[in-house]
């Protein structure tokens, strides 16, 4: 994955724990942090799976972070306007709190060429690809933003705007896994 992702640049590759690692069992990850020309971060989280089998699956934000001590502040599914596709994209905005600080977590799991937010579609999607294709590959791909002054709006910008630039360079990666 590129060090530039348009004006967005490495700030510092995030390793991720062992124990992390254990209970995920993705085939490959990515964990980066990236920093724009105006000083705004966002962490990358990338999981892919090759096959959903034997315990191997992506797992949603919204057990891992309550899990880690977070709270939900909001939950929804936003549009997200992103290159090479007509359609926005669906994708899950998922806020919490841990003590004073605030984060934004926007993500959604992509298998094959299909963006999905709902985890329920997600399993759907699973079940009829695996029957047609034979496949059950998928990724799961979260961008959070730390929230600044309480100010909930302009960290969910921040990130989508992060998106809006690296959707290409996402589905290229994950369309090479796949």
């Amino acid at each position: 994955f590129p060090v530039m992702v348009g004006s967005w640049r490495l700030y510092k590759d995030m390793p991720i724990e062992k124990e992390v690692e254990a209970v995920l069992k993705a085939d490959d990850t990515l964990s980066r942090e990236y920093v724009n020309p105006n000083g705004e971060g966002v962490y990358v989280f990338m999981a892919f799976f090759t096959t959903q089998r034997a315990g191997q699956a992506p797992h949603s934000p919204k057990n891992c972070l309550p899990g880690a001590g977070w709270e939900k502040v909001e939950s929804a599914v936003i549009p997200v306007t992103v290159p090479g596709r007509q359609a926005p994209i669906e994708i899950n905005k998922y806020v919490v709190a841990k003590g004073s600080d605030e984060d934004v977590t926007l993500y959604w799991y992509q298998s094959r060429d299909r963006i999905i937010a709902s985890e329920y579609a997600a399993k759907f999607w699973l079940v009829a690809d695996s029957i047609r294709y034979h496949r059950s590959d998928t990724a799961l791909v979260k961008v959070e933003v730390g929230v600044r002054d309480g100010d909930i709006a302009a960290a969910t910008k921040t990130g989508i705007s992060f998106i809006q630039t690296a959707f290409p360079v996402i589905r290229h990666h994950l369309d090479r896994k796949s």
